[in-house]
């Protein structure tokens, strides 16, 4: 397996300062070779200040504070310049509520250096699980996912999770300037680009496990954009498919 180089994992928090430490404590276990970047957006219960505390505290630890609410889209495309610009690798991103196990990063990373060019953290692929997730949640991902599958023409059965890591260079490749996109749909979009300039995406199984504390930032709208993106996506795709499959 080839060797990767320096990992940044990039934590984007709003109001998360009941689950920051315990994120930060485990990713500082599970991988003490990476570098930690806590993209924090302003958030009015002090998570930032927290953020600075460990970052005073452990070099490993980064902080980049945001002027407000701008959505995870926006948060991660400022955490992908900022490591882009730093030099590192590999580009991880990891919820700070605890739903996805940093434990279960090193899986991805042995994706990225066994050849794939993003790894996706997948429940949806056999060995992937979730928990605690009330029936109506699963309903909506799986369909969500399935819908995905069939606008898009894409193989990934977990396009919208947001447990993932990505070569710097696939990164560069698919270009940012002009993604717009928030919520999950953010990761449908970079999933989309990344397939489509024939990278490799490999699917990790990994068990998600529903927040125990704080809230979720999921919303309606959130669900209505990535629907409407990914209609016209997959209508504006529709020529680019057709002439891949005519005889």
């Amino acid at each position: 397996m080839e060797t990767l180089g320096k990992v940044l994992v990039i934590v984007p928090t709003y109001n998360e300062r009941e689950n920051l430490p315990a994120i930060v404590e485990r990713l500082r276990s599970a991988v003490p070779e990476a570098d930690l970047l806590i993209a924090d957006d302003n958030s009015p219960d002090g998570t930032g200040k927290i953020a600075d505390e460990f970052a005073a505290a452990d070099d490993h630890i980064h902080v980049l504070h945001r002027e407000g609410k701008q959505g995870l889209g926006a948060a991660y495309l400022a955490g992908f310049a900022w490591g882009l610009e730093q030099g590192y690798d590999v580009l991880v991103e990891i919820d700070a509520d605890g739903s996805h196990q940093p434990e279960e990063l090193p899986k991805l990373l042995r994706a990225l250096a066994e050849g794939a060019d993003l790894a996706i953290g997948s429940r949806w692929v056999p060995g992937g699980k979730v928990v605690n997730w009330p029936a109506r949640r699963e309903f909506l991902s799986r369909g969500a996912n399935i819908y995905t599958r069939i606008m898009l023409g894409m193989h990934v059965r977990d396009a919208t999770a947001g447990f993932r890591a990505y070569r710097a260079a696939t990164l560069e490749k698919i270009g940012m300037a002009d993604v717009e996109s928030q919520g999950y749909c953010f990761q449908i979009d970079l999933t989309l680009r990344t397939a489509r300039q024939g990278l490799r995406v490999a699917e990790v199984p990994i068990t998600f496990v529903e927040r125990t504390q704080g809230h979720s930032k999921m919303g309606r709208a959130i669900v209505t954009e990535a629907l409407w993106r990914v209609t016209v996506w997959g209508v504006q795709g529709l020529p680019r498919r057709f002439r891949r499959t005519r005889p």
